[in-house]
């Protein structure tokens, strides 16, 4: 078996960690921060403890299959609540929040009461969504389209006209021909930030986000998102990885055309060379190819670079609050009037921070007491901004950069207004930002990008980029910035792909997963 160094310690590389020490590898993950977990950390202050990253579970079969993977199960892992309501939508100008079940009974419900016939539509729209989201999951999220053949099969044959139209028809327009309000129209459309992109950019196959909360539901494992990463970095180490942390890789050796091990420097500046079969980045791809990689080695022209979309940035507002804020639910959306605005002004031509911004709030303490102490609330605030590292960096108690804690002080006077919580802000007593330029100095993050490249048409599937690096063998990537895409589910099967392309498996699902009797072991 190959001795694999992995760069970076987010969930995708200790995923890969864990999936190819149990296949036998001689693994050791490097992670430039004193924690694993990548964008996936924690904070811990005055007795609140922050998820600084992601927020939802959604997905959770691909979670469950990672874990059988593994020999073990989600149950067994994770304490995991089903929220109910999942969300709450609050549209500007309107005192009527919207509330979205997790589950299409209910949800076709609250959608009939804002526009008649829109349940029996949205029925109609979940069940595309579901059919979509099946297909993909049989044969393009667990593909790295390095076997043109695996398309060329009867399920996918039959649907190429209706793929081509999903690529190329824009997610709102899609949504636009089936629901008339507004409201409504935005519900199904904000998933596209999830993408990293604005509804009217990202393809409409990507619709199947719908199915994700409104079919399956949503999801929180209690004590954060860290017991997920918790998780996966104990299943590494137990099924053999070790993890090096303070270790920030700055080359990969590459000799004859091949990956042949890294160049380190630990928390001293001590630098270190370790030999390697095989390198797997985890890391950003644009970081791995522009800063690890030498040049002559590197498969894509600074030119490509500029030409292609990074994703949104993001303003983080952590807060710990005093007393009880029952106006908002574990996930509240925020959406203002001028959505199409908004979208451009993060995303156009001319990029500037969106005031009022479509925000997005999370309120883990609804669900879960061990985050906040007692007759507090934890508060975790996202702001898309353009990806811009000159918009700043966070701080603590304010001492972020003045223009970060502008964007923080108008979300927190937004959610005030918004919400009916008019002393919102003088109830504070704990907060920390992060910026943009925070994602690009802890995280290698291009330009700063808060999720990573936008799934736009040019940079989804087959066009985001492979699992194994084109110029250099032997060097493969996982995460979000390489196929299949962004979140914690995609990471996790990026993962796989890494795993199934050294196992030399090149079918388009995913892998088999063990009896049960080793799973329940």
């Amino acid at each position: 078996m190959s001795r694999v160094a992995i760069v970076g310690g987010g969930i995708a590389g200790l995923a890969t960690a864990a999936l190819l020490a149990r296949d036998g590898h001689d693994v050791t993950v490097y992670e430039a921060n004193e924690t694993v977990g990548g964008r996936a950390g924690r904070w811990d202050a005055g007795g609140f403890r922050f998820d600084t990253g992601p927020s939802w579970y959604l997905m959770p079969e691909v979670f469950e299959h990672f874990y059988r993977l593994m020999g073990t199960s989600a149950a067994a892992e994770l304490d995991l609540v089903r929220l109910e309501p999942g969300y709450r939508v609050l549209f500007e100008r309107r005192s009527e929040p919207l509330d979205l079940a997790s589950d299409r009974t209910r949800a076709a419900a609250a959608f009939e009461a804002i526009e008649p016939g829109a349940g029996r539509r949205l029925e109609q729209y979940l069940d595309s969504a579901g059919e979509t989201t099946r297909l993909a999951l049989d044969h393009f999220l667990y593909n790295d389209f390095s076997s043109p053949g695996t398309l060329l099969v009867p399920p996918v044959l039959r649907r190429i006209g209706r793929l081509g139209r999903l690529l190329l028809q824009p997610l709102d327009r899609f949504i636009a021909r089936r629901f008339r309000d507004p409201r409504l129209r935005q519900v199904l459309g904000y998933p596209a930030v999830f993408l990293g992109t604005s509804p009217s950019a990202a393809p409409s196959l990507y619709h199947l986000m719908s199915h994700f909360d409104l079919d399956d539901g949503v999801f929180y494992p209690q004590g954060g998102f860290r017991e997920v990463i918790d998780s996966v970095a104990r299943l590494a180490q137990e099924a053999g990885a070790r993890i090096v942390t303070d270790a920030r890789v700055t080359s990969i050796t590459v000799e004859s055309g091949a990956a042949r091990g890294i160049l380190y420097l630990d928390r001293d500046g001590v630098a270190h060379e370790v030999a390697a079969d095989v390198v797997v980045s985890a890391a950003d791809v644009h970081h791995t190819e522009t800063a690890l990689l030498p040049p002559a080695s590197r498969s894509r022209s600074d030119a490509s670079w500029r030409r292609a979309d990074p994703g949104p940035g993001a303003v983080l507002v952590m807060l710990g609050v005093r007393g009880e804020l029952p106006q908002l639910l574990h996930h509240t959306l925020l959406f203002t009037e001028d959505w199409a605005a908004n979208f451009d002004r993060i995303f156009g031509r001319s990029p500037s921070v969106p005031d009022p911004a479509s925000l997005y709030v999370c309120r883990p303490s609804a669900t879960d007491p061990s985050v906040a102490p007692d007759g507090h609330e934890n508060l975790f605030v996202l702001v898309p901004v353009p990806a811009d590292p000159s918009i700043g960096r966070g701080g603590v108690d304010g001492a972020g950069d003045d223009s970060v804690e502008r964007i923080a002080d108008a979300a927190i006077a937004q959610i005030a207004s918004w919400a009916g919580v008019p002393d919102l802000a003088d109830r504070v007593v704990v907060r920390r930002t992060v910026g943009p330029a925070d994602f690009e100095a802890d995280f290698n993050s291009w330009r700063g990008s808060a999720l990573g490249p936008a799934h736009v048409l040019r940079q989804s599937a087959f066009l985001r980029g492979r699992t194994a690096s084109s110029t250099v063998e032997d060097l493969y990537f996982a995460g979000a910035t390489t196929v299949p895409g962004i979140g914690l589910p995609m990471c996790l099967i990026s993962a796989e792909l890494v795993a199934k392309a050294l196992r030399g498996e090149r079918g388009a699902g995913p892998l088999a997963e063990p009896t049960v009797r080793s799973v329940t072991a």
